[in-house]
Protein backbone atom coordinates (compact mmCIF):
# COMPACT_ATOMS: atom_id res chain seq x y z
CA UNK A 1 0.00 0.00 0.00
CA UNK A 2 1.26 3.67 -1.04
CA UNK A 3 1.39 6.45 1.75
CA UNK A 4 2.34 9.61 1.43
CA UNK A 5 3.08 11.90 4.13
CA UNK A 6 0.81 14.95 5.27
CA UNK A 7 0.70 16.99 7.85
CA UNK A 8 -2.35 17.34 10.11
CA UNK A 9 -5.01 16.03 10.07
CA UNK A 10 -4.48 12.81 11.21
CA UNK A 11 -4.01 9.71 8.36
CA UNK A 12 -6.78 7.24 8.44
CA UNK A 13 -4.75 3.88 7.28
CA UNK A 14 -6.15 0.10 6.87
CA UNK A 15 -3.33 -1.88 6.82
CA UNK A 16 -2.19 -5.43 6.03
CA UNK A 17 -2.88 -8.07 9.47
CA UNK A 18 0.49 -8.92 10.63
CA UNK A 19 0.70 -12.72 12.63
CA UNK A 20 3.50 -11.07 14.54
CA UNK A 21 2.67 -11.60 18.74
CA UNK A 22 4.24 -10.65 22.03
CA UNK A 23 2.86 -10.59 25.54
CA UNK A 24 0.68 -8.30 26.89
CA UNK A 25 0.74 -5.80 29.66
CA UNK A 26 -0.56 -2.77 31.15
CA UNK A 27 0.11 0.45 29.58
CA UNK A 28 2.61 3.19 30.46
CA UNK A 29 2.11 5.84 32.29
CA UNK A 30 1.05 9.09 30.75
CA UNK A 31 4.02 11.78 31.62
CA UNK A 32 2.18 14.58 34.02
CA UNK A 33 1.91 18.13 33.19
CA UNK A 34 5.11 19.90 34.56
CA UNK A 35 7.00 16.80 34.63
CA UNK A 36 10.14 16.79 32.18
CA UNK A 37 9.25 14.26 29.17
CA UNK A 38 11.57 12.34 27.70
CA UNK A 39 13.15 13.00 24.41
CA UNK A 40 11.41 11.81 20.92
CA UNK A 41 12.18 8.49 19.56
CA UNK A 42 14.76 8.83 16.66
CA UNK A 43 14.23 6.73 14.26
CA UNK A 44 17.14 5.22 12.77
CA UNK A 45 16.13 1.77 9.97
CA UNK A 46 12.64 1.59 8.66
CA UNK A 47 12.16 -2.50 7.96
CA UNK A 48 12.01 -2.75 4.42
CA UNK A 49 8.24 -3.91 3.72
CA UNK A 50 6.56 -3.25 7.38
CA UNK A 51 3.89 -1.20 8.57
CA UNK A 52 6.27 1.93 9.35
CA UNK A 53 7.35 1.77 5.76
CA UNK A 54 3.57 1.66 4.68
CA UNK A 55 2.96 4.89 6.03
CA UNK A 56 5.71 6.67 5.09
CA UNK A 57 8.23 6.87 8.49
CA UNK A 58 11.85 7.42 7.12
CA UNK A 59 14.87 7.64 9.09
CA UNK A 60 15.48 11.10 10.88
CA UNK A 61 11.96 10.89 11.98
CA UNK A 62 11.37 11.40 15.82
CA UNK A 63 8.49 9.75 17.51
CA UNK A 64 6.98 12.19 19.86
CA UNK A 65 3.90 10.50 21.33
CA UNK A 66 1.97 6.87 21.01
CA UNK A 67 -1.59 6.95 21.73
CA UNK A 68 -0.59 10.70 23.98
CA UNK A 69 1.64 8.76 25.73
CA UNK A 70 5.63 9.93 25.52
CA UNK A 71 7.76 6.54 25.55
CA UNK A 72 10.22 6.34 28.24
CA UNK A 73 12.30 3.72 26.81
CA UNK A 74 12.20 0.82 24.17
CA UNK A 75 9.93 -1.42 26.94
CA UNK A 76 7.07 1.27 26.73
CA UNK A 77 7.26 1.37 22.88
CA UNK A 78 6.85 -2.50 22.61
CA UNK A 79 3.81 -2.06 25.24
CA UNK A 80 2.20 0.73 23.49
CA UNK A 81 2.30 -0.18 19.62
CA UNK A 82 0.42 -3.60 21.09
CA UNK A 83 -2.62 -1.81 20.43
CA UNK A 84 -4.86 -2.22 17.82
CA UNK A 85 -5.66 1.47 16.92
CA UNK A 86 -2.72 3.65 16.99
CA UNK A 87 -2.02 7.52 16.73
CA UNK A 88 1.98 8.70 16.75
CA UNK A 89 2.97 12.19 16.76
CA UNK A 90 5.96 12.41 14.73
CA UNK A 91 8.22 14.98 13.94
CA UNK A 92 10.15 15.21 10.77
CA UNK A 93 14.06 16.26 9.58
CA UNK A 94 12.16 19.65 8.62
CA UNK A 95 10.30 19.70 12.20
CA UNK A 96 7.36 19.83 10.27
CA UNK A 97 4.30 17.87 13.07
CA UNK A 98 2.36 14.40 11.58
CA UNK A 99 -0.17 12.92 13.31
CA UNK A 100 -0.99 9.56 12.45
CA UNK A 101 -3.77 7.50 13.02
CA UNK A 102 -4.26 3.39 11.70
CA UNK A 103 -5.44 0.58 12.48
CA UNK A 104 -3.51 -2.43 12.71
CA UNK A 105 -3.28 -6.35 13.71
CA UNK A 106 -2.83 -6.61 17.82
CA UNK A 107 0.73 -6.88 18.94
CA UNK A 108 2.05 -6.12 15.02
CA UNK A 109 5.25 -4.63 14.94
CA UNK A 110 5.87 -1.45 12.96
CA UNK A 111 9.39 -1.98 12.09
CA UNK A 112 10.99 0.52 13.40
CA UNK A 113 14.83 0.76 15.29
CA UNK A 114 15.95 4.00 17.53
CA UNK A 115 19.18 5.69 18.09
CA UNK A 116 18.74 4.90 21.58
CA UNK A 117 17.01 1.92 24.22
CA UNK A 118 16.20 4.50 26.23
CA UNK A 119 14.13 8.24 25.50
CA UNK A 120 14.69 9.84 29.07
CA UNK A 121 18.49 8.51 30.13
CA UNK A 122 20.70 6.19 31.70
CA UNK A 123 20.07 5.37 35.16
CA UNK A 124 23.96 5.37 36.45
CA UNK A 125 24.98 3.63 38.90
CA UNK A 126 25.35 5.03 42.63
CA UNK A 127 28.00 2.55 44.16
CA UNK A 128 31.69 2.61 44.43
CA UNK A 129 32.98 -0.62 43.92
CA UNK A 130 36.64 -0.95 44.60
CA UNK A 131 36.67 -3.98 41.83
CA UNK A 132 34.23 -1.63 39.51
CA UNK A 133 36.55 -2.04 36.02
CA UNK A 134 34.92 1.59 34.73
CA UNK A 135 37.06 2.80 37.60
CA UNK A 136 40.26 0.76 36.03
CA UNK A 137 40.34 3.17 33.14
CA UNK A 138 42.85 5.53 31.95
CA UNK A 139 41.52 8.81 31.07
CA UNK A 140 41.10 10.76 28.23
CA UNK A 141 39.58 7.80 26.34
CA UNK A 142 35.78 7.87 24.53
CA UNK A 143 33.26 9.33 26.91
CA UNK A 144 30.57 6.01 26.83
CA UNK A 145 33.90 3.82 28.43
CA UNK A 146 32.98 5.80 31.46
CA UNK A 147 29.07 5.31 31.94
CA UNK A 148 27.68 3.37 34.90
CA UNK A 149 25.28 1.61 33.49
CA UNK A 150 22.96 0.45 36.58
CA UNK A 151 19.98 0.52 34.72
CA UNK A 152 16.98 -1.76 35.50
CA UNK A 153 15.50 -1.16 32.07
CA UNK A 154 18.95 -2.37 29.99
CA UNK A 155 18.85 -5.06 32.19
CA UNK A 156 15.64 -6.24 31.55
CA UNK A 157 16.04 -5.77 27.20
CA UNK A 158 19.83 -6.95 26.94
CA UNK A 159 20.38 -8.83 30.36
CA UNK A 160 23.14 -5.76 31.89
CA UNK A 161 23.26 -6.27 35.55
CA UNK A 162 22.33 -3.82 37.81
CA UNK A 163 23.04 -3.26 41.46
CA UNK A 164 19.22 -2.40 43.06
CA UNK A 165 20.64 0.16 44.80
CA UNK A 166 19.34 3.18 42.86
CA UNK A 167 15.85 2.52 42.39
CA UNK A 168 12.97 4.48 43.36
CA UNK A 169 9.72 3.43 44.43
CA UNK A 170 8.34 4.49 41.32
CA UNK A 171 10.88 2.31 39.65
CA UNK A 172 9.98 -0.44 41.93
CA UNK A 173 6.44 -0.16 41.06
CA UNK A 174 7.05 -0.26 37.49
CA UNK A 175 8.80 -3.44 37.55
CA UNK A 176 5.72 -5.05 38.86
CA UNK A 177 2.80 -3.44 36.91
CA UNK A 178 5.18 -4.34 33.80
CA UNK A 179 6.58 -7.89 35.22
CA UNK A 180 9.83 -6.65 33.90
CA UNK A 181 11.23 -10.02 34.56
CA UNK A 182 13.86 -11.53 34.70
CA UNK A 183 16.23 -8.68 35.58
CA UNK A 184 20.51 -9.67 35.80
CA UNK A 185 21.07 -8.91 39.67
CA UNK A 186 25.08 -8.20 40.70
CA UNK A 187 24.28 -10.11 44.67
CA UNK A 188 28.43 -10.78 45.21
CA UNK A 189 27.05 -11.44 48.76
CA UNK A 190 24.16 -12.39 50.65
CA UNK A 191 25.34 -10.88 54.06
CA UNK A 192 24.18 -7.35 54.67
CA UNK A 193 27.25 -6.19 55.90
CA UNK A 194 29.40 -7.13 53.45
CA UNK A 195 27.78 -6.52 50.34
CA UNK A 196 27.70 -2.96 51.92
CA UNK A 197 31.15 -3.37 51.86
CA UNK A 198 31.72 -4.18 48.55
CA UNK A 199 29.65 -2.46 47.16
CA UNK A 200 30.29 1.00 49.42
CA UNK A 201 26.57 1.91 49.71
CA UNK A 202 24.17 1.71 53.04
CA UNK A 203 21.54 0.60 50.21
CA UNK A 204 23.39 -2.49 49.24
CA UNK A 205 22.09 -4.29 52.63
CA UNK A 206 18.69 -4.76 51.22
CA UNK A 207 19.06 -7.49 49.08
CA UNK A 208 17.85 -10.20 51.14
CA UNK A 209 14.73 -8.07 51.19
CA UNK A 210 14.72 -7.19 47.69
CA UNK A 211 14.37 -10.90 46.86
CA UNK A 212 11.69 -11.60 49.21
CA UNK A 213 9.96 -8.77 47.57
CA UNK A 214 10.73 -10.55 43.85
CA UNK A 215 9.37 -13.87 45.22
CA UNK A 216 6.04 -12.05 46.48
CA UNK A 217 5.13 -11.05 43.16
CA UNK A 218 6.59 -13.89 41.57
CA UNK A 219 9.16 -11.78 39.51
CA UNK A 220 12.65 -13.38 38.79
CA UNK A 221 16.62 -12.75 38.69
CA UNK A 222 19.49 -13.96 37.48
CA UNK A 223 22.77 -13.80 39.87
CA UNK A 224 26.05 -13.18 39.92
CA UNK A 225 28.76 -13.11 41.96
CA UNK A 226 32.24 -11.06 41.58
CA UNK A 227 34.54 -13.34 43.99
CA UNK A 228 37.15 -10.84 45.25
CA UNK A 229 39.68 -12.76 47.23
CA UNK A 230 40.06 -12.42 50.69
CA UNK A 231 36.40 -10.76 50.63
CA UNK A 232 33.45 -12.54 49.45
CA UNK A 233 35.37 -16.24 48.78
CA UNK A 234 35.75 -19.50 51.28
CA UNK A 235 33.19 -19.36 53.84
CA UNK A 236 31.04 -16.08 52.09
CA UNK A 237 30.81 -17.44 48.91
CA UNK A 238 29.34 -20.89 50.61
CA UNK A 239 26.86 -19.01 52.08
CA UNK A 240 26.01 -16.79 49.23
CA UNK A 241 25.54 -19.27 46.69
CA UNK A 242 23.34 -21.28 49.62
CA UNK A 243 21.05 -18.43 50.02
CA UNK A 244 20.70 -17.72 46.27
CA UNK A 245 19.84 -21.75 46.09
CA UNK A 246 16.97 -21.31 48.78
CA UNK A 247 15.34 -18.91 46.57
CA UNK A 248 15.68 -21.36 43.44
CA UNK A 249 13.64 -23.98 44.40
CA UNK A 250 9.90 -24.63 43.91
CA UNK A 251 7.84 -24.47 40.50
CA UNK A 252 8.47 -20.58 40.00
CA UNK A 253 11.68 -19.97 41.37
CA UNK A 254 12.48 -16.37 42.25
CA UNK A 255 16.43 -17.06 41.62
CA UNK A 256 17.01 -18.69 37.82
CA UNK A 257 20.91 -18.89 37.73
CA UNK A 258 23.86 -18.21 39.75
CA UNK A 259 27.38 -17.30 37.72
CA UNK A 260 30.32 -17.12 39.72
CA UNK A 261 32.56 -14.71 38.30
CA UNK A 262 36.30 -13.73 38.94
CA UNK A 263 37.57 -10.03 39.72
CA UNK A 264 38.98 -8.39 37.29
CA UNK A 265 42.06 -5.75 38.22
CA UNK A 266 43.99 -3.89 35.75
CA UNK A 267 47.07 -1.60 36.47
CA UNK A 268 45.28 1.22 36.02
CA UNK A 269 43.00 0.69 39.02
CA UNK A 270 42.28 3.47 41.72
CA UNK A 271 43.92 3.52 45.51
CA UNK A 272 40.68 2.33 47.03
CA UNK A 273 41.31 -0.78 44.86
CA UNK A 274 45.00 -1.64 46.38
CA UNK A 275 43.98 -3.42 48.91
CA UNK A 276 42.12 -5.93 46.51
CA UNK A 277 44.36 -9.66 45.14
CA UNK A 278 44.13 -11.09 41.88
CA UNK A 279 42.92 -14.55 41.60
CA UNK A 280 46.06 -16.85 42.09
CA UNK A 281 45.85 -20.63 40.02
CA UNK A 282 45.58 -22.11 43.88
CA UNK A 283 42.59 -20.15 44.81
CA UNK A 284 41.24 -20.59 41.54
CA UNK A 285 41.39 -24.56 42.12
CA UNK A 286 39.84 -23.87 45.14
CA UNK A 287 36.60 -22.22 43.57
CA UNK A 288 36.40 -24.74 40.99
CA UNK A 289 36.29 -27.74 43.97
CA UNK A 290 34.14 -25.37 46.18
CA UNK A 291 31.40 -24.54 43.12
CA UNK A 292 31.25 -27.87 41.52
CA UNK A 293 30.76 -29.46 45.00
CA UNK A 294 27.87 -26.89 45.60
CA UNK A 295 25.90 -27.83 42.36
CA UNK A 296 26.20 -31.92 43.14
CA UNK A 297 24.25 -30.67 46.63
CA UNK A 298 21.81 -28.42 44.77
CA UNK A 299 21.10 -30.37 41.53
CA UNK A 300 18.72 -33.23 43.18
CA UNK A 301 16.79 -30.48 44.88
CA UNK A 302 16.64 -27.81 42.43
CA UNK A 303 16.20 -30.54 38.87
CA UNK A 304 19.94 -27.79 37.78
CA UNK A 305 23.29 -27.24 39.31
CA UNK A 306 21.55 -23.49 39.76
CA UNK A 307 25.12 -22.01 40.18
CA UNK A 308 28.13 -21.82 37.06
CA UNK A 309 31.51 -20.97 37.09
CA UNK A 310 32.83 -18.04 34.16
CA UNK A 311 35.20 -20.19 32.01
CA UNK A 312 38.17 -18.17 32.93
CA UNK A 313 38.14 -20.09 36.26
CA UNK A 314 39.03 -23.17 34.59
CA UNK A 315 41.16 -21.95 32.03
CA UNK A 316 43.39 -19.87 35.36
CA UNK A 317 43.49 -23.33 37.31
CA UNK A 318 44.42 -24.85 34.11
CA UNK A 319 41.36 -27.53 34.31
CA UNK A 320 39.75 -29.21 31.61
CA UNK A 321 36.43 -27.34 30.43
CA UNK A 322 33.49 -28.97 32.15
CA UNK A 323 31.36 -30.87 28.86
CA UNK A 324 28.38 -29.63 27.53
CA UNK A 325 25.93 -31.06 29.21
CA UNK A 326 26.98 -29.08 32.22
CA UNK A 327 25.68 -26.07 31.27
CA UNK A 328 22.11 -27.13 31.01
CA UNK A 329 20.41 -24.60 28.88
CA UNK A 330 23.22 -21.89 28.85
CA UNK A 331 21.56 -19.73 31.07
CA UNK A 332 24.65 -17.38 31.88
CA UNK A 333 26.35 -17.84 28.89
CA UNK A 334 26.41 -14.25 28.29
CA UNK A 335 28.49 -13.94 31.42
CA UNK A 336 31.35 -15.97 30.01
CA UNK A 337 29.94 -19.06 31.44
CA UNK A 338 30.15 -21.89 29.07
CA UNK A 339 30.68 -19.26 26.19
CA UNK A 340 34.08 -21.00 24.81
CA UNK A 341 32.69 -24.59 24.70
CA UNK A 342 29.76 -23.03 22.81
CA UNK A 343 32.43 -21.46 20.04
CA UNK A 344 33.94 -25.10 20.09
CA UNK A 345 29.90 -26.91 19.94
CA UNK A 346 29.37 -24.42 17.16
CA UNK A 347 32.87 -25.12 15.55
CA UNK A 348 31.91 -28.57 15.47
CA UNK A 349 28.99 -27.62 13.38
CA UNK A 350 30.62 -25.19 11.35
CA UNK A 351 33.50 -27.65 10.60
CA UNK A 352 31.14 -30.69 9.79
CA UNK A 353 31.96 -30.69 5.85
CA UNK A 354 35.79 -29.07 5.32
CA UNK A 355 36.91 -29.15 1.66
CA UNK A 356 40.16 -31.76 1.84
CA UNK A 357 42.27 -29.08 -0.02
CA UNK A 358 42.53 -25.13 -0.89
CA UNK A 359 42.58 -24.69 -4.57
CA UNK A 360 45.41 -21.76 -3.31
CA UNK A 361 47.44 -22.19 -0.20
CA UNK A 362 46.66 -19.81 2.32
CA UNK A 363 47.92 -18.45 5.28
CA UNK A 364 46.31 -16.55 8.17
CA UNK A 365 46.82 -15.64 11.74
CA UNK A 366 44.08 -15.42 14.77
CA UNK A 367 44.68 -13.42 17.79
CA UNK A 368 43.13 -14.01 21.18
CA UNK A 369 43.52 -13.43 24.55
CA UNK A 370 46.38 -15.27 26.35
CA UNK A 371 44.23 -16.85 28.95
CA UNK A 372 41.81 -18.59 26.00
CA UNK A 373 44.66 -19.19 23.76
CA UNK A 374 45.26 -23.53 25.39
CA UNK A 375 41.69 -24.13 25.40
CA UNK A 376 41.24 -23.03 21.30
CA UNK A 377 44.12 -24.73 20.36
CA UNK A 378 42.28 -27.85 19.03
CA UNK A 379 40.62 -25.73 17.02
CA UNK A 380 43.37 -24.33 14.92
CA UNK A 381 44.20 -28.36 14.50
CA UNK A 382 41.49 -29.14 13.40
CA UNK A 383 41.52 -26.77 10.51
CA UNK A 384 45.07 -27.20 9.48
CA UNK A 385 43.61 -30.48 8.60
CA UNK A 386 42.78 -29.01 5.31
CA UNK A 387 45.79 -29.26 3.15
CA UNK A 388 46.97 -25.73 1.94
CA UNK A 389 45.59 -24.34 4.77
CA UNK A 390 47.77 -22.68 7.39
CA UNK A 391 46.48 -21.04 10.50
CA UNK A 392 48.96 -19.29 13.04
CA UNK A 393 47.30 -18.71 16.56
CA UNK A 394 48.45 -15.87 18.50
CA UNK A 395 47.65 -15.67 22.12
CA UNK A 396 48.71 -12.42 23.34
CA UNK A 397 49.26 -10.91 27.47
CA UNK A 398 47.36 -7.47 27.80
CA UNK A 399 50.46 -4.85 28.82
CA UNK A 400 47.76 -2.18 28.54
CA UNK A 401 46.01 -3.38 31.37
CA UNK A 402 48.64 -5.02 33.04
CA UNK A 403 47.45 -8.71 32.78
CA UNK A 404 49.71 -11.52 31.33
CA UNK A 405 46.30 -13.71 31.24
CA UNK A 406 43.24 -11.88 29.70
CA UNK A 407 40.37 -13.15 28.19
CA UNK A 408 39.95 -12.15 24.43
CA UNK A 409 37.68 -9.20 24.46
CA UNK A 410 39.68 -6.90 26.90
CA UNK A 411 42.85 -7.28 24.33
CA UNK A 412 43.44 -3.26 22.76
CA UNK A 413 44.72 -2.13 19.69
CA UNK A 414 47.90 -1.33 21.74
CA UNK A 415 48.49 -4.66 22.59
CA UNK A 416 47.71 -5.86 19.42
CA UNK A 417 50.38 -3.69 18.66
CA UNK A 418 52.88 -4.89 20.74
CA UNK A 419 52.34 -8.84 20.72
CA UNK A 420 52.65 -8.80 16.86
CA UNK A 421 54.97 -6.57 15.70
CA UNK A 422 57.75 -8.19 13.57
CA UNK A 423 55.84 -11.54 13.42
CA UNK A 424 54.94 -13.24 9.90
CA UNK A 425 51.64 -12.96 9.90
CA UNK A 426 50.33 -14.32 6.82
CA UNK A 427 48.06 -13.39 4.50
CA UNK A 428 45.58 -11.71 6.94
CA UNK A 429 45.16 -11.67 10.67
CA UNK A 430 41.72 -12.73 11.80
CA UNK A 431 40.25 -10.58 14.82
CA UNK A 432 37.40 -11.91 16.72
CA UNK A 433 34.86 -8.85 17.02
CA UNK A 434 34.18 -9.38 20.52
CA UNK A 435 37.40 -6.56 20.45
CA UNK A 436 35.51 -4.05 19.23
CA UNK A 437 32.69 -1.69 20.08
CA UNK A 438 29.78 -2.95 18.63
CA UNK A 439 29.15 -1.80 15.43
CA UNK A 440 32.59 0.29 14.85
CA UNK A 441 36.15 -0.86 14.10
CA UNK A 442 36.93 0.70 17.54
CA UNK A 443 39.28 -0.89 20.09
CA UNK A 444 39.21 -0.53 24.35
CA UNK A 445 42.28 1.70 23.57
CA UNK A 446 40.08 3.91 20.89
CA UNK A 447 42.52 2.98 18.29
CA UNK A 448 40.61 1.80 14.75
CA UNK A 449 41.15 -1.49 13.24
CA UNK A 450 42.75 0.38 10.47
CA UNK A 451 45.34 2.21 12.47
CA UNK A 452 46.56 -1.26 13.60
CA UNK A 453 46.53 -2.89 10.66
CA UNK A 454 49.04 -0.07 8.90
CA UNK A 455 51.29 -0.85 12.07
CA UNK A 456 50.98 -4.50 11.26
CA UNK A 457 51.32 -3.99 7.77
CA UNK A 458 48.63 -6.59 7.27
CA UNK A 459 45.18 -6.60 6.36
CA UNK A 460 42.71 -7.72 9.26
CA UNK A 461 39.40 -8.95 9.00
CA UNK A 462 37.00 -9.03 11.95
CA UNK A 463 35.47 -12.46 12.70
CA UNK A 464 31.65 -12.29 14.69
CA UNK A 465 31.67 -16.66 15.55
CA UNK A 466 32.57 -20.21 14.62
CA UNK A 467 31.39 -20.05 10.93
CA UNK A 468 32.71 -16.33 9.98
CA UNK A 469 36.21 -17.64 11.73
CA UNK A 470 35.94 -20.97 8.89
CA UNK A 471 34.74 -18.90 6.30
CA UNK A 472 37.70 -16.53 6.73
CA UNK A 473 40.03 -19.42 6.72
CA UNK A 474 39.31 -21.13 3.80
CA UNK A 475 39.22 -17.86 2.13
CA UNK A 476 35.58 -17.45 1.10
Amino acid sequence: MAVTRHPLPPWQTGLQKSSFSMWRESQPTPVLDGAVPPQPAVVTMVEAGSIAEELGIQPGDKIVRINGVAPRDLIDYRILIGEEELTLAVVDPTGQHHCISFEKDMDADLGLEFSEALFDGLRQCNNRCPFCFIDQQPMGKRSTLYLKDDDYRLSFLYGSYLTLTNLTPTDWQRIETQRLSPLYVSVHATDPDLRCRLLRNKRAGLILQQLEWFARRRLQIHAQVVVCPGLNDGRQLQRTLRDLARWGAGPWPTVLSTAVVPVGLTRFRPAAAADLTPVTPPLARQVVAQVEALQAEFNPHLGSRFAWLADEWYLMAAQPLPPRSTYEDWPQQANGVGSIRAFLEALDQATAQLPPALPTPRRCSWVVGGLVGPALRPVVERLQGVRGLELLLHALPSPYWGQNLVVTGLLTGADLMDGLAGRDLGDQLLLPSVMLRHGSPLFLDDLTVDQVADRLGVPILPVADAQGLVTACLGA
